[in-house]
Parts: C-alpha cells; sequence; structure tokens
C-alpha cells in the first residue's frame, strides 16, 4: 500500500471546494488515513517546499501556502501517488485535461487547488511534515 500526502490549498477552500475535492478523491478508491485542517506557518512552508528554494517563485509558493487554512491528508492505495496525481491534472490548470481537479476548477498556476505528492519517496517526508505516526489510522480496522 501507498501513501500520499495530498494538501487542499486556500484557494479550495475559500471557494468552496474542499468537499468536492475529497468526493473525487474517494471515488477513486483512495482512503483517507489522516486529515486536520491547519494555517501553516512560514517556517513549515519553507520546509514543504524546499527543493523549490532557489527558483525565483519559492517565495510566491511560501506566500500562498500561509494565506489561508489547508486542508492536510494522508490517502492510501495501492498506487496512490499515481491515482492522485491523475486526478489532480497538469500543475498548470491552463494545460490540465478536462475531467481533472485542476482542468474544471483550476484558476491559474500559482492558484491550483490542491497538491499532491509527487513521488512515494516525497510523500513519507511530506506525510511526516504534517502528521505523526499516532495520528495516521490503519484502514483495515472496522468502525
Amino acid at each position: 500500500m501507498e501513501r500520499s500526502l495530498v494538501l487542499i490549498k486556500p484557494d479550495a477552500i475559500q471557494r468552496g471546494l474542499a468537499g468536492e475535492i475529497i468526493s473525487w478523491l474517494e471515488n477513486k478508491g483512495l482512503k483517507i488515513v489522516a486529515v486536520k485542517m491547519l494555517c501553516m506557518d512560514k517556517a513549515l512552508a519553507q520546509r514543504h517546499y524546499a527543493v523549490h528554494k532557489d527558483k525565483p517563485f519559492f517565495n510566491e509558493l511560501v506566500d500562498f501556502i500561509t494565506s489561508g487554512p489547508v486542508i492536510a491528508m494522508v490517502l492510501q492505495d495501492d498506487d496512490a501517488v499515481k491515482v492522485i496525481r491523475q486526478t489532480m491534472g497538469e500543475t498548470d490548470p491552463a494545460k490540465a485535461m478536462p475531467g481533472t481537479i485542476r482542468g474544471d476548477f483550476g484558476g491559474d498556476i500559482s492558484h491550483n487547488l490542491i497538491h499532491g505528492s509527487d513521488s512515494v519517496e516525497n510523500a513519507g517526508s511530506e506525510i511526516a511534515l504534517f502528521f505523526s505516526a499516532e495520528e495516521i489510522v490503519d484502514p483495515s480496522i472496522e468502525f
């Protein structure tokens, strides 16, 4: 089983799209094993986007993700990273296919609604930024 971090970004929260985005992901068979709403501080945002620290858009990323609340989730499935990335669509909503979250709802490349880990390796480190092991539920537990 793979796990991936998903962040529903401030623009999606502001536009009232969080529930719809979560539904899209669940309808793809992904299981939510952790979820929380938070306001990221600059330090967490800088750690999350550290891979982009030398790029000219780094400060814009940090400013945007800290501009309002986000919903952080850990999703699990056999091929979670691939399924999430396909469901999100291209980073630039103008290039995203219709029928993807960004293709149907995205604004522009800076306001693209959602983040998903780009690899299984990065998912592990990203999940650890937002969740402790105790906060992640075993999806096999019957409720």
